[in-house]
């Protein structure tokens, strides 16, 4: 029976229960990526989700008649699926989450070998056209294996830090009741830091609200935590912790622009002359710290799976996005939740110097907006207003990723964003941040005249 699957975005699978993603359409989708994949063993890993289980149990049923021997590693973070993938040599991986989205939500991200992402130009298409098509592929001698790979996937994360380096931190962890806490616990007893637990039980009635730290009220609990606790860093995840949002000893939210300034001069410390890839929202820190570091900078389009691609095109070290997102050569290009916090931790106890220090000096050079979602009439009727408005004066307009406009001390890029109906904006300055202000008050004008 043709059935249209609503749920199928740019980088993965997410919709609303049940209308846009139920067991029957779960089901349909493990069994054409097996199709798709040709692929003898795939991963398969959940969140805590209230649908989950029952979504993984019938995309694993779909695999197993595919002739697929699923790789059960259970309940995990998304990264955990990316490194059980690779780590197990598998031909694909299948994570069940909605990350942060609202409760009545869920999803499906989908790798290949290596954790090389599937998305809508490399395979996602196929994949929908296999499922809504609903010829049951039954191939014969799929099979269920539970298996274990938290004890590897621990061991890996801490091999990014110089365990004898570490000082004992105190930080605060809010893993939002996703699936964060799984993995902290797990570091926990190899580190010398103690750990502030905040929503660490993973639960899916989300007691304490949606697991999204981008919204001001969540990040409010982990600031009183770290100010209320003396903490030297808080960390919160979204729900399958593949985002990792940083605050400083004050409590304040650091936006994830800055932190890849930080981790791009991390790993250039570490590895001298080494490309790092960077999206094109806001970038003059990113560049400025490159250039002094020796570094070489690769921009990509935002976008998860168009950064893993540009990555493993130039072999990059380390690629980040301000969304929050991390990404890491030694971790199959794959972005990573738990990684960032290790190494800014391990920057703190070796510089001793505050995390406030260590970003302050930069957001005082390039003041930020920070992202600005905006729902518009007609995207692009918004955009090309801007585009007229803002080109003619403009020092240089590129199109890498939406437009981005740059001016002497000031610039903006404005995109629609591939996961929402909104349209994204991000401005910054050269070290004046009423400017930054006064024009972004001077774009958002324009965009809801």
């Amino acid at each position: 029976m043709t059935l249209r699957i609503e749920s199928f975005k740019a980088y993965d699978i997410r919709g609303r229960i049940p209308d846009q993603i139920n067991p029957d359409i779960c089901y349909r989708i493990g069994n054409a990526l097996g199709a798709f994949l040709s692929a003898n063993t795939v991963v398969v890993g959940r969140d805590m989700r209230l649908t989950s289980e029952e979504f993984a149990d019938a995309v694993i049923e779909g695999l197993i008649d595919a002739g697929v021997e699923v790789l059960d590693i259970g309940l995990c973070g998304t990264e955990m699926v990316y490194f059980a993938t690779s780590h197990l040599n598998a031909d694909g991986g299948i994570m069940v989450t909605a990350s942060h989205n609202p409760a009545d939500y869920n999803g499906l991200k989908l790798v290949r070998e290596n954790a090389r992402p599937i998305s809508a130009d490399t395979g996602l298409k196929d994949i929908r056209a296999l499922a809504e098509a609903g010829d049951r592929r039954q191939a014969g001698g799929g099979k269920r294996t539970k298996i274990e790979v938290f004890d590897d996937y621990i061991e890996h994360m801490l091999g990014y830090v110089s365990l004898r380096k570490l000082k004992p931190l105190k930080l605060v962890v809010n893993a939002g009741n996703g699936c964060g806490g799984i993995a902290s616990d797990g570091l926990e007893g190899s580190l010398p830091f103690e750990l502030v637990k905040v929503h660490n039980e993973p639960d899916g009635t989300f007691p304490n609200g949606i697991p999204n730290p981008m919204l001001e009220e969540n990040q409010a609990v982990t600031s009183r935590a770290v100010v209320e606790h003396g903490a030297d860093m808080g960390i919160a995840w979204d729900g399958d912790f593949d985002r990792c949002f940083l605050f400083d000893e004050n409590g304040t939210f650091i936006e994830g622009y800055y932190i890849v300034g930080l981790l791009a001069e991390a790993f250039l410390a570490k590895i001298p002359g080494s490309k790092i890839v960077y999206d094109p929202r806001m970038i003059w820190n990113t560049l400025d710290i490159i250039e002094a570091m020796g570094g070489e900078a690769v921009q990509s389009k935002s976008g998860h799976s168009f950064i893993k691609e540009k990555m493993r095109e130039v072999d990059a070290a380390y690629g980040g996005e301000m969304s929050a997102h991390h990404y890491f050569r030694d971790f199959h290009y794959a972005d990573s939740g738990m990684i960032p916090w290790l190494l800014v931790a391990e920057l703190i106890s070796v510089s001793g110097k505050s995390l406030s220090e260590l970003v302050g000096e930069r957001m005082a050079m390039y003041p930020a907006s920070g992202e600005i979602n905006r729902q518009v009439a007609d995207a692009n009727v918004t955009i090309k207003a801007l585009y007229d408005h803002f080109s003619p004066s403009a020092i240089s307009v590129d199109a890498i990723d939406g437009y981005g406009f740059e001016f002497s001390e000031w610039r903006f890029n404005i995109r629609v964003s591939n996961t929402e109906p909104v349209v994204r904006l991000n401005v910054e300055s050269r070290g004046d941040a009423a400017l930054m202000r006064a024009k972004t008050a001077e774009v958002l004008a324009i965009m809801e005249a």
